[in-house]
């Protein structure tokens, strides 16, 4: 296999990459001293912590809120130990990314430049934006590459103890985001392809037990649906489908693309639309995505392609899921991006001039995008009065305005939500 041109050749490029990886997770511990990042589903989330560690009104929305408690386990167990606090959760947040790329390396290593994965990994405006948040997708990044790492140990060394890690730490990742159900049937169908012609011996002497287990199998599932949050997810779906499946999925389909373009590209859509006429932008955001996925899938199936199979599988029943669920946000890749990016590498760069020389622009692009994506972060992050204007677009203006300087700080402003306001002075 040809090696991609993104692996550093020149003597001088890895200590280059090494100091990027470093100056960039220095950035995100930086962080660590930003005010606390909330955002829609953040109150969500400690709402629903509240309501389990305090109690709440039986019925209220915290109460049937169907977020998964895997993330809200964690903003409990902070609270107990009494530092529940925006440094913490950035904090545990950068444990969990750098935790989570070190599992994915290890599965990889050999194959990928440690410092070339990391760097495309950190690098990314998604990752460095949702790190500072009380959100779940860093926690599902250690878990789900954990449980990935596990599995490789048991397929390399056949110790059924990692096979066991490798389903708990799945079942965690389920728990801590429901669409973690896509790594149950990869893990499954990885042990049945790791031990195919024993299997089938099984199977041929046991027809009747094997089915019998498998219909266990389904109705254990199917019976822990409702207790893993994914009834309320699938009733959500049906709410949608209401509108006509056609218009679901075409919808679905150019949302889930631009996404996928954001994240390629390394810029929000919203940084760019404004300099393009008309609709444009998005048609363009729609075909970009259409080809970044193309390549996603390629590099996922292609026979040259050195993913092993549980991973092709769970990046395919991932897809699956995600391009099916009814909402916009680029953060919904967040949690497969280190995977995602691996999937990038199994590109030969070097097997066409033309090829080698777009790639390295693409990668001058994308790492200049991530430097300005820190840079503001920082520079927002360390401003409180900016900061108050520009997180989540200023939907809470007024109440970190009335955290930091006691009143809101514009002439027009008439509301302050009481609950977003406590959150503020309990945990930032």
């Amino acid at each position: 296999m040809v090696q991609p041109s993104l692996y550093p050749q020149n003597a001088g490029l890895p200590r280059i990459f090494k100091l990027a990886m470093f100056a960039m997770a220095l950035v995100y511990l930086a962080g660590c001293f930003t005010p606390l990042h909330i955002h829609f589903d953040s109150i969500r989330y400690y709402n629903i912590k509240d309501c389990i560690e305090y109690g709440c009104t039986p019925g209220s929305f915290a109460d049937t809120d169907f977020l998964p408690y895997g993330y809200t386990g964690l903003l409990i167990g902070l609270s107990k130990l009494g530092i529940l606090n925006a440094f913490m959760i950035t904090f545990v947040n950068c444990l969990y990314v750098f935790g989570g790329l070190f599992f994915v390396y290890q599965i990889f290593k050999g194959q990928i430049h440690p410092f070339v994965f990391a760097v495309l990994a950190l690098f990314n405006w998604t990752m460095i934006k949702f790190v500072t948040h009380p959100l779940s997708e860093m926690q599902y990044i250690f878990f789900s590459c954990l449980s990935l790492y596990c599995f490789h140990l048991f397929t390399k060394q056949h110790r059924f103890l990692h096979l066991a890690l490798a389903f708990v730490f799945c079942i965690v990742t389920i728990l801590t985001r429901t669409v973690g159900i896509s790594l149950l049937p990869a893990l499954v169908l990885g042990v049945i392809w790791q031990y195919r012609d024993r299997l089938k011996h099984v199977y041929e002497k046991h027809k009747l037990l094997v089915l019998v287990a498998a219909v266990a199998g389904i109705a254990l599932l199917v019976l822990s649906a409702s207790r893993l949050k994914i009834t309320d997810y699938t009733k959500s779906l049906n709410d949608h489908f209401e509108k006509g499946s056609g218009n679901f999925f075409i919808e679905n389909f150019k949302e889930h693309f631009s996404e996928l373009t954001e994240v390629f590209l390394n810029m929000p859509s919203s940084k760019l639309m404004g300099y393009l006429p008309g609709s444009i932008g998005k048609g363009l955001f729609v075909a970009l995505g259409i080809v970044f996925f193309g390549w996603l899938l390629y590099n996922t199936l292609s026979k040259r392609s050195r993913l092993p199979l549980y991973i092709r599988l769970y990046l395919l029943f991932y897809f699956v899921i995600i391009m099916n669920w009814p909402y916009y946000d680029p953060r919904f890749w967040v949690p497969i991006l280190p995977l995602m990016v691996v999937a990038v590498l199994q590109t030969p760069f070097n097997s066409r001039p033309w090829l080698k020389g777009v790639s390295r622009l693409y990668l001058a692009f994308y790492l200049a995008l991530g430097v300005f994506a820190a840079g503001y972060s920082l520079y927002v992050g360390l401003d409180k009065e900016r900061f108050a204007q520009k997180q989540a677009n200023g939907v809470y203006r007024n109440e970190y305005e009335t955290k930091f300087f006691g009143k809101p700080q514009s002439d027009t402003a008439t509301h302050v939500d009481a609950g977003v306001l406590n959150i503020l002075k309990r945990y930032d």
